[in-house]
């Protein structure tokens, strides 16, 4: 699965929010334009993301290369990730834990 494809996944998922072309939908009639939710890119919304899929566990640090590691259980499930970009690392190991076994990253 792309990138493009996993973050209206995860908002549907994860966040229970709605989904249009250009827009998410987070309830009361309300929205965000998608640019405003990043993930993979902004630090702020890996968090969010992560607070909202409450993990019974997760644990984050630089491996020996430099890159972030990051492990999260949910619901009994590990997801495991590693990259540079701290927010990519988190956002691929909540979608992992949540079953997204074939996330590109």
């Amino acid at each position: 699965m792309s990138a493009e494809a996993l973050i209206p996944e995860l908002v549907r998922r994860v966040m229970g929010w709605g989904v249009a072309p250009d827009r998410f939908l987070i309830g009361n009639r309300s929205w965000i334009p998608r640019w405003r939710f990043q993930p993979l890119e902004r630090l702020e919304d890996a968090f969010r993301l992560l607070e909202k899929a409450q993990p019974e566990h997760y644990s984050m640090g630089l491996d020996g290369s430099g890159r972030f590691s990051v492990e999260v259980r949910i619901r009994g499930k590990l997801g495991v990730a590693r990259d540079e970009l701290k927010p990519r690392a988190i956002t691929l190991a909540i979608a992992r834990a949540l079953g997204f076994e074939e996330v590109d990253g």
